[in-house]
């Protein structure tokens, strides 16, 4: 699945305005270059004649309930062409479970969809080494491809192309800072790349 109406807008040179919906990971924390700054450039070196905006709205340790509850100042009221969703890590380690998260993305899209007519695009979070942590995450991931399979949106499975990288030769810490999770520079690049797969 793909997001077809902007897919047209940028095929097309029309203006483009996307809303990044998420936490930290949305926001760049700590670094000089964060996924979506990856993304503008990889989506106008691929639709050189669009103008397109790019409106960071991660908000650091905020849960998809947290995105649920601003999403009108955050979102509807920029009018997006396209909405990137993005949430899990805080949702699994800060005590929620997988069907209240998933009940709150399915809110948030429903908002999204009800209000403007934007493609809405999921992105899952990072691949965790640590085992027990990672299998909660994927719990969190595993909720946002029901709503994929069920409402008919694309995903960037953004968690799955880390593991990939990773069997690849990539090493582990050369993608995250010194917590394990947040990525460095070189993280986010990925990050972004798993995203720009569902625009092209």
């Amino acid at each position: 699945m793909k997001p077809e109406k902007t897919i047209e807008r940028l095929s097309s040179g029309r203006d483009v305005v996307i809303v990044a919906l998420g936490d930290s990971l949305t926001y760049g924390w700590m670094v000089r270059k964060g996924y979506l700054d990856f993304l503008k450039e990889m989506l106008g070196e691929r639709y050189p004649v669009s103008k397109i905006t790019i409106l960071n709205r991660g908000i650091p340790g905020d849960t998809a309930q947290g995105g649920l509850e601003r999403l009108r100042n955050d979102v509807l009221d920029d009018d997006p062409h396209c909405v990137l969703v993005q949430f899990a890590l805080n949702d699994a380690f800060s005590g929620y479970n997988p069907y209240v998260f998933q009940n709150n993305v399915r809110a948030i899209i429903s908002g999204i969809q009800e209000n403007t007519d934007a493609d809405v695009v999921l992105v899952t979070s990072v691949y965790i080494r640590n085992s027990s942590e990672n299998d909660l995450a994927e719990q969190f991931y595993s909720a946002l491809e029901n709503l994929s399979s069920e409402l008919s949106l694309p995903i960037a499975r953004v968690h799955e192309i880390w593991k990939l990288a990773i069997r690849n030769g990539v090493i582990f810490s050369s993608l995250v800072q010194y917590d394990g999770v947040h990525p460095t520079v070189e993280g986010y690049e990925l990050m972004a790349k798993a995203v720009m797969e569902v625009f092209q």
